[in-house]
């Protein structure tokens, strides 16, 4: 079965950029199981109802400014999947998860960051969903697992965002090092996932050291998409670390994988 994938986007840049990180990604679309169709879950696309995209084909969104104008040239237009969003429909109806169909909105940089360097030619079909960062982890994580069935019809379910993602405590000079209190919190929460210890990992903002640093309350949208992608494990609860770097200090570079 395909597993689910959390997986960090990092800023802007790491779309022109050549680095471990990059290359990571991109040797890991070419070692997993060719997918079905991509259902992503992107922390630059916030909503109080479940979004649900029903688009034939994606416009490209720019969702950031004052980079280079390299970044402003990339495309990826990438296909939507007709068939799969009905299943997604259906499952979300079934297990009682409230939703909204969006048919316009394109890919955020969340999304087509990522997706770009797993799949650089966009012949992947690609369903792209909200996140609400208002609910509880227990909420997110429920959201996820409703959706888990679709993994045994070969479709790849990703949550993008970051472990620790505080713009306000980035040093854009600093490479090569990480900050101990970035350090701390992702091996902290290392061990709650290799655990698969929820409730644990559903109270982090009190219990995993410098939380409140690491996912500050400005930034959480960035951190609760991995409740979703841990959900999507469904009964197959086991988490395996595939990648962690850092940038600029402390902008971590997660990679992890779910059942």
């Amino acid at each position: 079965m395909i597993p689910s994938l959390f997986i960090a986007h990092g800023a802007p840049l790491l779309a022109i950029e050549n680095n471990e990180y990059t290359q990571f990604l991109q040797q890991l679309g070419n070692t997993l199981p060719r997918p079905k169709a991509i259902v992503i879950f992107s922390a630059h696309w916030e909503s109080q109802i479940q979004k649900v995209s029903r688009v034939d084909e994606y416009e490209t969104i720019y969702d950031f400014g004052g980079f280079p104008d390299a970044l402003f040239q990339i495309k990826y237009p990438a296909k939507g999947d007709e068939e799969i969003t009905k299943e997604l429909e259906e499952l979300f109806t079934s297990q009682g998860v409230s939703y909204e169909i969006e048919t316009k909105r394109g890919l955020d940089h969340g999304a087509w960051g990522v997706l770009r360097m797993l799949y650089p030619n966009a012949d992947i079909p690609v369903i792209s969903m909200s996140i609400n960062p208002h609910l509880s982890p227990m909420e997110q994580y429920r959201v996820g697992k409703s959706l888990s069935e679709l993994r045994e019809k070969d479709v790849l379910i990703i949550g993008s965002g970051g472990t620790v993602h505080n713009l306000g405590a980035l040093n854009w000079e600093k490479d090569g090092e990480v900050d101990d209190w970035a350090l701390e919190f992702d091996e902290w929460l290392a061990s709650q996932l290799k655990a698969w210890d929820i409730e644990a990992l559903f109270n982090y903002d009190s219990l995993a050291p410098n939380a409140q640093h690491a996912v500050p309350p400005y930034g959480i949208e960035h951190f609760v998409p991995i409740f979703y992608t841990m959900g999507a494990a469904g009964d197959h609860q086991t988490a395996k670390l595939l990648h962690r770097s850092y940038r600029y200090g402390n902008l971590s570079h997660s990679v992890w994988k779910f059942g």
